[in-house]
């Protein structure tokens, strides 16, 4: 067993666990289909979002980690299940009136609102490939709709007409009494309008492979299970899916969980084995909303992608997959710079501590330096004084700090110099708010002043961090985070900020002297 191997047999890395788990799946015998199959879901009802995003990355890392410590094949799945009937108009996509007029036909029915793609899901789907796409996950799609329409799912739904009942038991108990007199597994589309149907069965002739049913209307029709006739109703088509596909991963989220026996039993049923699963919690908006496709509310990928690269964001939903995380604009600069923090560590460690580093999992174990000299915070407080509006508009100032830097050498670097000015115009600029010192404050701000426009000593972040520091501490101010809260107030018009003697090697002491003159002026407070 290699070192890599032996590490990651024993890492407490949450993919490595979940991976764990699985080999005990094959432990006595490899799978006969000859790899392991993991599977994502994505309901097409509304365009992807980062949730999404997240389930496909957090199983990608499972992935990754079976295959360090298995010589087993793996394959990687996204399921879409565009058959589903549009229940609802999602509030974020245009011509609302018009979808609104095919109701409960499958999203493969509808009318594309955009005018690109076929339909309504084929343009979802084509959003989930391509942003799947745009971070290099390696996967195989699958579409409900070609799924069922196909034959691939027949044998399937076949089996299903012979165990009717024992799927209806499983279904029944778990819904109220006024549901259970009109559910159904089985959801047909009718043959003239389209629709996705809810409603009972007459009569499932196991021998034949057809349902009977009254429409809304009250005519009889009967349809042949396969072949795209009927839908299977979502909980039992999550169980049918596993068995169908003969999946050995899946996760979803919280919401779903009380839902696993159900699928889990349906899955038996069929003649399958029920996979691995892990729950993990959900994503909040910023009022702690939980994200929604039909809202739009939350964090879009094109919206984080405006602002970080795609790292960071993996980054972001590496960490805790199993606590409820806030999702807003004011998380990215964080997961920015703790994710170069975790590369600068990575580089360092061992191979034991290597595979509990989030980055080992993010890049799967081809793990890049980073070139990241200043931090993602200090660029975007050197965007608020600068006025820059481009990465070129601050590498003047990263030179001097950093000489050897540059764009060519620093891509990262320059990205992230490009993101940030893009950040503070957008998120921070139109939210700060200056203020003038207190008579006590004015004092600590002209000794400060004072004392860069007299400094020579090193220009180093810990030498006047360590200067700052004393300034407040001659001038009383207990707790020193009130002098530093001052600071970031009075200069940068915000309530907090980077390590100060940090933001002034980098801008310059002559130049900070020059902004403390135009704080204590009155000259940014009148800017706004």
């Amino acid at each position: 067993m290699t070192a890599l191997r032996d590490a990651a047999m024993k890492s407490k890395a949450w993919p490595f666990e979940e991976a764990r788990a699985l080999m005990k799946r094959y432990e006595k015998k490899d799978p006969e289909k000859g790899f392991v199959l993991f599977e994502t879901g994505y309901g097409p009802s509304g365009l992807p979002h980062i949730g999404t995003f997240g389930e496909v990355a957090r199983t990608t890392m499972i992935r990754r980690a079976f295959e360090v410590m298995s010589d087993i094949p793996t394959r990687l799945i996204c399921f879409s299940d565009d058959v589903d009937g549009m229940r609802k108009v999602p509030e974020n996509v245009p011509q609302q009136e018009m979808l609104r007029q095919h109701m409960q036909l499958p999203l493969t029915s509808v009318p594309d609102p955009y005018g690109e793609y076929e339909s309504f899901g084929h343009h979802n789907n084509a959003m989930l490939r391509r942003f799947l796409d745009t971070f290099g996950f390696q996967y195989e799609f699958i579409s409900a709709t070609e799924f069922y329409k196909s034959g691939q799912f027949d044998a399937t739904l076949l089996l299903a007409c012979e165990r009717y009942d024992k799927i209806m038991a499983i279904m029944l108990a778990s819904l109220r009494e006024e549901r259970q007199q009109t559910y159904s597994c089985f959801l047909p589309i009718h043959p003239e309008t389209g629709r996705v149907l809810y409603v009972p069965m007459k009569n499932v002739d196991a021998v034949r492979g057809e349902i009977t049913f009254d429409d809304e209307t009250g005519r009889e029709w009967t349809l042949p299970v396969t072949g795209g006739n009927v839908k299977l109703q979502w909980k039992p088509d999550f169980g049918a899916r596993w068995a169908a596909l003969d999946v050995d991963f899946e996760m979803y989220g919280k919401d779903h969980s009380t839902n696993t026996p159900i699928y889990d039993g349906i899955c038996e049923v069929l003649g399958g084995r029920r996979p691995n699963h892990m729950a993990y919690e959900l994503f909040l908006d910023e009022t702690g909303q939980k994200i929604s496709k039909s809202k739009g509310n939350g964090l879009t990928i094109d919206e984080w992608l405006s602002y970080a690269a795609t790292e960071s964001l993996s980054y972001f939903m590496y960490q805790k997959p199993k606590t409820a995380k806030r999702m807003h604009f004011d998380v990215i600069p964080r997961a920015v710079d703790e994710y170069h923090q975790q590369l600068r560590a990575y580089a360092t460690q061992d191979v034991e501590a290597q595979v509990n580093n989030p980055v080992f999992h993010i890049h799967g174990g081809q793990v890049p330096a980073s070139h990241m000299v200043v931090t993602f915070g200090m660029l975007l407080n050197l965007a608020s004084v600068a006025g820059a509006v481009d990465a070129a508009g601050l590498w003047g100032f990263i030179k001097k700090y950093a000489p050897d830097a540059s764009p060519e050498k620093n891509p990262d670097l320059d990205a992230a110099a490009g993101f940030a000015v893009r950040y503070f115009a957008d998120k921070i600029a139109p939210t700060r708010v200056f203020r003038l010192p207190s008579k006590v404050e004015r004092a600590a701000i002209e000794d400060l002043r004072a004392r860069l426009k007299a400094w020579d000593g090193p220009t180093d972040d810990e030498s006047l961090q360590t200067m700052v520091f004393a300034v407040g501490k001659a001038h009383g101010f207990e707790p020193l985070r009130d002098w530093f809260k001052a600071l970031y107030e009075v200069l940068l018009g915000a309530s907090d900020g980077p390590r100060f003697g940090g933001f002034v090697a980098l801008y310059g002491a002559t130049e900070t002297v020059a902004l403390i003159d135009r704080a204590l002026a009155g000259a940014l407070v009148a800017k706004g």
